[in-house]
């Protein structure tokens, strides 16, 4: 199973949709996808009948679908991106870019290409995708964000 996520925000991802359709039309996903699609239309995934969708999941219902999943595409939101990773997940990420008006800006991306040089692939292209799939990444074994606090360390320097 594939599972993909983008968010919860209010603004349509619909490059992420095109790109599923085309890859569902041409053979190259052949299993069974969960789509958590926010406010994005899926209608174009309604022909397929491998395709589940829903605009909002509950997390412990997310969490099952990861565990689940033999490949996790997400938007490349901080809060998922972590919970992805310690959750030793098999996962790429898929950055919302501001170009197409899927963001206000293109945070996402610069965290995306933060984020790789930890081992975390992103796409932006239908062809990175299809390689994703045809070829997924490791389980990701590393933890993020797990580095010391800075209020931790302000507070060894300078004692309350």
């Amino acid at each position: 199973m594939i599972t993909v996520t983008l968010g919860t925000i209010p603004f349509p991802f619909d490059r992420a949709i095109n790109w599923l359709s085309v890859l569902l039309e041409v053979g190259i996903i052949s299993e069974n996808v969960f789509v958590q699609h926010g406010i994005t239309d899926v209608s174009s995934l309604a022909k397929y009948s491998l395709v589940t969708t829903t605009p909002i999941v509950e997390t412990s219902t997310l969490m099952k679908q990861i565990e689940n999943s033999n490949l996790v595409i997400s938007h490349a939101g901080q809060g998922l991106t972590k919970i992805l990773a310690s959750q030793g997940a098999c996962f790429i990420l898929l950055p919302r870019l501001s170009r197409y008006k899927e963001h206000i800006d293109d945070h996402q991306l610069f965290f995306a290409k933060e984020v790789e040089k930890l081992g975390i692939p992103y796409c932006l292209s239908l062809e990175n995708l299809q390689e994703a799939i045809l070829h997924p990444p490791p389980p990701f074994q590393r933890r993020l964000f797990e580095e010391p606090k800075l209020v931790n360390h302000l507070l060894k320097v300078y004692p309350v």
